[in-house]
């Protein structure tokens, strides 16, 4: 006699097991109708399954946040469906649901092309229409093994083949066509909804093993209506036109080339770019009473084995062997481990503590080439790194500290909002459950006196310490994790860093992983894209060009250019024979915020004609009060005084 507790607190009670459509028809015909799914004790599951114990549940509809992981899911069987029902001899193999949409991956002789998408997307909503019902079955594994080689599925077949002994094989039934999945599904085809759309394709080795077969992936996406997919596929184009690669190659910021693989070329331009913002870090971490360090590039692989970076890391780190000397070295992914060998330089005192180690340390991780892009994602970077050495009284006080840091500089860099996750022990981890317990408790201790809400992000942890994770809101919607902070009481263990405590006994330091920006390179591709390549003066790699209208003008444009840079703007000067709407339009591509623009009037009477990038006026100003205003409003954020731009 299951007793059913629903959200409001309300308790049902049945004579026996209970379906959840049943369960649905007995609170009301309209949950009835727009029940998707349940949860069952938090556990996602079909609108079939039967409730047999107490249980608290929760029904799914179409607006909950779970319904579009259901929709999208629901819609990768729709489309292997389509594929085979128009492709005869087309194996399918994983379709799963992801960020935004689905794919489903397909073995075939002859890969597919967009040009395809019309006759399958069109076969996807008759299927839709026909709104066959899901029907799970559970089936004896070498029956499903038989099964599907009878079929001449040898993909599903191996998969089944894979699966734990101890894991139950499900088929999922919609109409004649079935497929292996563990589920859960809607109700019915029709539940998909017409909002959907397939994006592109792209080849995919099985298992992600280049030494396998290459099968053929659709790309889709799939939304609750046709309003949010419009919304997508717009935030698409606009994605599109702030492409930071190609806005990189308007301003001439870097490139990208086979020549080195994951590694970016920085132009003078970008690397202007790239100076504007370490600079401003780099005055943020010493006033906020960080020191800087630099730490060597290769360090010897035992190093990384203590550090047990080594066993979770190593198919990331690329290795340097020393034939003469027998060792073998990791060009470093990261730069933790080396922190703890400058703490344990000399002997450390409690009154030491907080100790605020921060480095601009550069980095290489192998990335497989196909997961690189532009320069958000890329094998050699740059963190702002940094680790604080406390005591466990200390991991409060420094998260508040932190927190105020990051969110000061996420809005001088132009973000007003971000959320934070909380992602505590992941399943292969370093240190007993009884370190984790602490560490997670003092961290979300911090969170509560820091004023910090999260939502939960489980498993998600680094190997040694749970962690927070800061996550911007760029300007069409996308988020973008950047910032962290992890509480790590198992590394100073394993290197065997310790300081004197105020009772003279030995203690273990517990140390703080923290970043605000995380890669500068990947940031500064959040930028690009953030802005759509129209930086705040102070970024900008070029503030202004002085462009003269006659070459009359040549002499004083240079006196102009030189006025400016003494100021302190970053200027550049364009004498050429082009006419003057011709180079408003070279530097207005090139994104330059300001275009000085100086002809015979403007030399007689020392003034200039500003004109600002997307702007059609121009304001004329004397030569030495617009030099004064473009200097003030190119001096960074932190450098203003503080009523021009509120609390530091």
């Amino acid at each position: 006699m299951p007793a059913i507790t629903l959200p409001d607190g309300s308790e049902r009670r049945f004579d026996g097991p209970v379906a959840g459509t049943t369960l649905a028809a007995a609170i009301g015909p309209g949950l009835a109708k727009a029940a998707l799914a349940m949860k069952v004790n938090g556990t996602l599951v079909d609108l079939a399954t039967v409730i047999e114990d107490d249980a608290p549940v929760l029904f799914v509809t179409r607006r909950d946040p779970d319904a579009l992981g259901l929709i999208r899911h629901d819609a990768a069987h729709v489309l292997a469906e389509a594929v085979q029902s128009l492709y005869p001899g087309t194996q399918v193999t994983i379709g799963p649901a992801i960020e935004n949409g689905f794919y489903y991956d397909f073995a075939r002789n002859e890969p597919f092309t967009p040009e395809d998408f019309p006759a399958i997307e069109a076969k996807m909503r008759e299927i839709i229409a026909r709104n066959a019902p899901f029907a799970r079955e559970v089936i004896d594994r070498d029956q499903a093994i038989r099964f599907f080689r009878d079929k001449g599925e040898q993909y599903k077949a191996q998969l089944i083949e894979e699966l734990p002994a101890s894991e139950t094989i499900t088929l999922y039934y919609q109409g004649d066509w079935v497929d292996l999945c563990r589920g859960p599904h809607m109700r019915s085809t029709g539940d998909v909804g017409l909002a959907f759309k397939l994006m592109k394709v792209a080849g995919a080795y099985w298992r992600g093993d280049h030494r396998n077969a290459m099968l053929s992936r659709i790309y889709g996406t799939a939304w609750r209506d046709g309003k949010e997919l419009d919304a997508y596929l717009h935030m698409l184009e606009e994605a599109e036109r702030r492409d930071h690669r190609r806005i990189g190659r308007e301003m001439d910021l870097f490139h990208l080339g086979e020549e080195a693989v994951g590694s970016i070329f920085w132009h003078p331009n970008g690397w202007r770019l790239y100076r504007n913002v370490e600079a401003y870090m780099r005055r943020r971490l010493d006033a906020a009473g960080y020191q800087e360090v630099r730490t060597p590039q290769l360090l010897d692989r035992s190093l990384w084995e203590r550090s047990g970076h080594w066993e979770k890391f190593r198919e990331h780190m690329f290795i340097a062997t020393v034939e003469d000397e027998d060792k073998q070295l990791a060009v470093k992914p990261m730069n933790c481990p080396c922190h703890v060998l400058i703490f344990r330089q000399g002997l450390r005192s409690y009154r030491e503590l907080p100790l605020r180690m921060a480095e601009f340390g550069s980095c290489h991780r192998y990335e497989p080439s196909g997961a690189l892009h532009g320069i958000m994602r890329v094998r050699a970077f740059t963190q702002d790194d940094a680790h604080i050495f406390c005591t466990e009284a200390q991991i409060a006080p420094e998260t508040v500290k932190f927190v105020e840091l990051l969110s000061s500089v996420y809005r001088d860099f132009g973000f007003e909002r971000f959320a934070v996750k909380f992602s505590d022990r992941p399943a292969l981890r370093a240190g007993d459950d009884a370190v984790w317990d602490r560490a997670e408790a003092a961290l979300k201790e911090a969170c509560a006196i820091a004023g910090v809400d999260y939502t939960l992000n489980p498993g998600e942890g680094a190997f040694y310490g749970p962690k927070l994770e800061f996550v911007l809101q760029d300007a069409i919607g996308r988020d973008w994790q950047c910032g962290t902070l992890q509480v790590d009481f198992v590394m100073p263990e394993r290197l065997d860093a310790d300081y004197v405590a105020e009772d003279g006994a030995r203690r273990r330091p517990v140390m703080l992983h923290r970043a605000v920006l995380g890669a500068f390179e990947r940031f500064i591709g959040i930028l690009i894209e953030q802005c759509a390549g129209r930086f705040p003066l102070w970024l900008a790699p070029v503030q202004a060009v002085v462009a003269t209208i006659v070459s009359d003008a040549d002499d004083y444009a240079r006196e102009v250019a030189a006025v400016l840079k003494a100021a302190g703007v970053a200027v550049q000067l364009d004498l050429s024979n082009q006419k003057i709407n011709a180079k408003v339009r070279e530097h207005s591509l090139a994104h330059v915020p300001v275009l000085v623009v100086v002809g015979r009037r403007e030399a007689e009477e020392r003034t200039v004609a500003l004109r600002r990038l997307g702007g059609q006026a121009q304001e004329v100003a004397g030569l030495d009060e617009a030099a004064a205003r473009l200097a003030a409003e190119a001096m960074p954020p932190d450098l203003r005084p503080i009523n021009s731009r509120g609390s530091p």
